[in-house]
């Protein structure tokens, strides 16, 4: 560019995603995880031992602060085999917010947290994402799609 060679980044970020050569989505779900763990910092000392807040409070501010990290293009990495790293801190979180200990079985978390699921907020994300769609037919993805879909027909008959 301009006569001046491009550096090579191994991790390039796009729109806040952090990809990877393969798309295991590795490293992005690693930095979430380390931003998670932070802010699960902050939440410990919102609950405080000697005050603390309410169970509303702190189920707001960890929606507020750890969630929207924790789930941001979700539907884009929903189905990386990483996706424990950001599981284990929402479990954090939802121990903040509970007032569990770690031993608590995690098929517990989300009934005393009143917060659901880790997999079941992503998979309701790309829900919702996938209805948008739906329901706009002149937006450019649809016509991705359709042309995808044609695409997939002419291989699965051998034309192409």
């Amino acid at each position: 560019m301009n006569g001046q060679r491009l550096k090579h980044d191994p991790y390039p970020v796009y729109l806040a995603v952090t990809l990877d050569r393969t798309l295991s989505y590795r490293e992005h779900l690693s930095r979430s995880a380390a931003k998670l763990k932070s802010r699960n910092n902050l939440i410990a000392k919102l609950a405080g031992t000697s005050w603390g807040a309410s169970a509303s409070t702190l189920r707001t501010s960890a929606l507020a602060l750890c969630y929207s990290v924790g789930e941001y293009c979700c539907s884009v990495w929903a189905r990386s085999s990483h996706t424990n790293l950001i599981d284990t801190q929402l479990h954090s979180s939802m121990r903040q917010i509970s007032g569990c200990l770690k031993p608590t079985q995690l098929l517990w978390l989300p009934v005393l947290s009143n917060v659901a699921p880790p997999s079941l907020r992503r998979t309701a994300a790309t829900d919702k994402i996938l209805r948008s769609i739906e329901d706009h037919p002149n937006w450019p993805v649809r016509a991705l799609s359709i042309h995808l879909h044609s695409l997939h027909l002419d291989v699965q008959y051998g034309q192409i």
